[in-house]
């Protein structure tokens, strides 16, 4: 990978993992655009690994008063942030599974720009549906166990490129009542143990592989992913109440709509 991929690329995996604005669909254009090729497991994994390490350090606070809390819960101890920690675990469940089942399927029939772009529109539009109806009266310590299993099953829509993570599950907890920061916060929590099983599965894939590792790209990959995904969160967090999700919802549309007008 020359300088210039290595760059964009792990800047855009580390903004477009947190913002609902779908990473699929943004990594595609570049190889389109400019001819690059597949940037191979090593530099899928490094630039995931940065994305993670960015919202671990990020709410390391959160992550920390969960897991003591969580431990405790195991000897009958339970208080919210234990509770929390659970319904993440149980919304991390669906997709989790989905994506054993179905990641061959996925891989071999819909990684395609016709997928990406309509899915960009749909979700898209759907984003702005639960933004404009919103109710944004909860935080993210009032969720139940109903509506954690609805955000974990609209998880698994993530699957389908074009789709975004945060932005299928950002939606989800509006339509729930949450507020726009608290339904961001824990998209990102939720992020946590998925992008760490995917970034597992992918690093056992990559050991079965005997192919030449270029340390220099994994090592700036992952810092830039680490940086911008974080710098994203920060920031994202911050805005996300005064401009709201309008904004995000008219870039996917533009984006879809290139899509559709130059690559299919």
């Amino acid at each position: 990978m020359g300088l210039i991929e290595i760059i964009v690329l792990a800047i855009l995996q580390g903004l477009t993992e947190f913002l609902p604005i779908s990473s699929s669909a943004h990594l595609i254009l570049p190889s389109h655009v400019f001819g690059w090729q597949d940037q191979g497991l090593a530099f899928d994994v490094a630039v995931h690994a940065g994305s993670l390490f960015a919202v671990v350090l990020y709410f390391r606070q959160e992550v920390g008063r969960m897991a003591v809390s969580w431990f405790a819960s195991l000897f009958g101890k339970h208080d919210s942030e234990s509770k929390l920690a659970w319904l993440i675990i149980l919304g991390t469940i669906p997709a989790g599974l989905a994506g054993l089942i179905f990641n061959d399927f996925i891989e071999g029939n819909l990684r395609s720009v016709t997928v990406i772009s309509i899915t960009t529109i749909l979700f898209g539009l759907l984003l702005w549906w639960a933004d404009k109806n919103a109710k944004q009266t909860k935080g993210e310590y009032e969720i139940t166990v109903k509506e954690v299993l609805f955000i974990g099953f609209a998880q698994v829509l993530a699957l389908i490129p074009g789709t975004s993570r945060s932005g299928i599950t950002i939606t989800a907890g509006l339509i729930l009542g949450l507020t726009a920061k608290a339904a961001a916060r824990f998209s990102f929590l939720l992020s946590i143990p998925l992008i760490f099983a995917a970034g597992g599965y992918k690093t056992i894939e990559l050991s079965q592989q005997v192919i030449p590792v270029d340390w220099t790209a994994i090592g700036l990959g992952t810092l830039l992913s680490f940086i911008s995904a974080y710098a994203c969160i920060h920031y994202f967090l911050i805005l996300v109440e005064k401009i709201g999700m309008m904004p995000f919802v008219i870039y996917r549309l533009a984006l879809g709509g290139i899509l559709i007008a130059f690559f299919i």
